[in-house]
């Protein structure tokens, strides 16, 4: 009798334990960068190509990794059950150098070491999140980013700015989130390159 009490008891701590275990809740994956900057129809060379290399792109920290950032006000959260398939950063970096690749008329990104007029691009990127004006609103893709063109001879800064791209999503979805995302990182390499090239073919080599 003894026995079968413990049999049952065990076996009733088993199925509660059971019960108070719980699937984790789905994730979708999504990824930015399919928007060509340039729509692919490249760029004509009205300058001489100046070799420039891409330093790592650079993110704040809030919003590095597969997560994706959203803030209304001062508050900040992630979304919930939507992820980047890769982090965000180098997402951003896969997008900038295709857009270099299909639309930069003065500069080619440099795979090695530079050549004596080559220049080093420092992109920085200060705001990479989804905005809500009020909780429930519709928000923005805001990117923020700094730019720095360096001759690495000497350190000398050739160039510096600022740009600042905003997409409304149109909904507040995931998925309209993440196609505002899109256009927004296409819009800023677009205008990281265009500032590059401008910047590239006015230095002087020293």
């Amino acid at each position: 009798m003894i026995r079968n009490s413990l049999l049952i008891a065990a076996a009733s701590v088993a199925v509660s334990g059971c019960a108070l275990l719980s699937s984790p809740d789905p994730v979708q994956l999504y990824r930015f960068g399919g928007a060509s900057a340039f729509a692919g129809t490249g760029a004509t060379s009205a300058c001489p190509d100046v070799q420039v290399s891409l330093r790592r792109v650079d993110f704040p920290e809030a919003a590095r990794g597969d997560r994706i950032l959203a803030v209304t006000g001062a508050e900040a959260a992630y979304i919930k059950g939507a992820r980047w398939v890769s982090p965000a950063e180098t997402l951003f970096e896969e997008t900038l150098r295709n857009a270099f690749l299909d639309g930069a008329a003065c500069t080619v990104l440099s795979g090695g070491p530079l050549t004596r007029d080559g220049l080093l691009l420092s992109v920085e990127v200060r705001r990479f999140e989804a905005a809500y004006a009020a909780p429930g609103a519709v928000p923005d893709a805001n990117i923020d980013v700094l730019l720095r063109l360096v001759r690495p001879g000497d350190r000398s800064i050739v160039a510096e700015d600022r740009i600042s791209v905003s997409e409304n999503a149109g909904q507040n979805r995931q998925s309209a989130i993440v196609a505002a995302f899109d256009r927004a990182a296409a819009e800023a390499s677009r205008q990281i390159v265009v500032w590059t090239d401008q910047q590239a073919s006015q230095a002087t080599p020293r």
